[in-house]
């Protein structure tokens, strides 16, 4: 039997590349919210508003009775909004749901389970005018790092990865910003999806077995 992942928001963007990242050896599910996933996709998909807090459980529930089973959850969908727009569902997105997925999940996991949130390099480089996204990531890697002292004695590990400029395929950023940020990153590229979900595969495995609390930035060097 294969072991089973999560991966929210895992429809487009850094998501899909992670679901695609476990795809020859897990059985992949995904949550999404208003974007389904492409039919090539094999993946189990669960349509989910993270942004209601009873969302959470019905996700976990709907991924048990499939698989029958969890072993890796990635806490990747996320709110990206500037300080103008909802704070409430930032933080409802952000953070609250994540807490309350690993809270339905824990009765699932077992010794060996790994969790991965996707933050951001904003969590400790606030962006102007997004502060309260930034701090809302900053507080998910705060919970990342008590969850893994909480969760370390039960063999279960908890870490995240906080991405840089990541090119986005669905929605392209306009020429201009993309420059200002390969200008800000030492390796002279913007990152692709792909190099996010690299990690997130490595974190996830036995490799990085030895690894938990920690956040590892992901960013080309962005702003050293």
């Amino acid at each position: 039997m294969k072991p089973v992942v999560l991966v929210t928001g895992g429809a487009r963007g850094i998501g899909k590349a992670i679901a695609a990242a476990f795809s020859s050896d897990h059985d992949v599910a995904i949550t999404y919210h208003t974007t389904s996933p492409d039919a090539a996709m094999q993946v189990y998909a669960v349509q989910a508003d993270l942004g209601d807090p009873q969302s959470a459980q019905q996700v976990i529930d709907a991924v048990i009775r499939k698989f029958g089973r969890l072993d890796v959850l990635v806490n990747n969908a996320g709110a990206i909004a500037m300080d103008t727009d909802d704070s409430a569902l930032i933080y409802a997105v952000n953070v609250a749901a994540p807490v309350a997925l690993l809270n339905a999940a824990l009765p699932h996991l077992k010794r060996g389970a790994s969790v991965v949130n996707i933050s951001s390099v904003n969590a400790v480089l606030p962006a102007m005018g997004a502060v309260f996204y930034s701090a809302s990531k900053a507080a998910l890697d705060t919970w990342t790092r008590g969850m893994a002292k909480t969760l370390g004695p039960d063999g279960i590990r908890v870490n995240g990865v906080a991405p840089g400029a990541i090119e986005r395929v669905e929605q392209p950023r306009p020429p201009e910003l993309v420059n200002a940020f390969v200008e800000m990153t030492a390796l002279g590229r913007c990152g692709v999806p792909e190099d996010i979900a690299k990690v997130v595969r490595f974190l996830a495995s036995d490799a990085a077995g030895f690894i938990t609390g920690e956040t590892i930035t992901v960013s080309g060097g962005y702003r050293l």
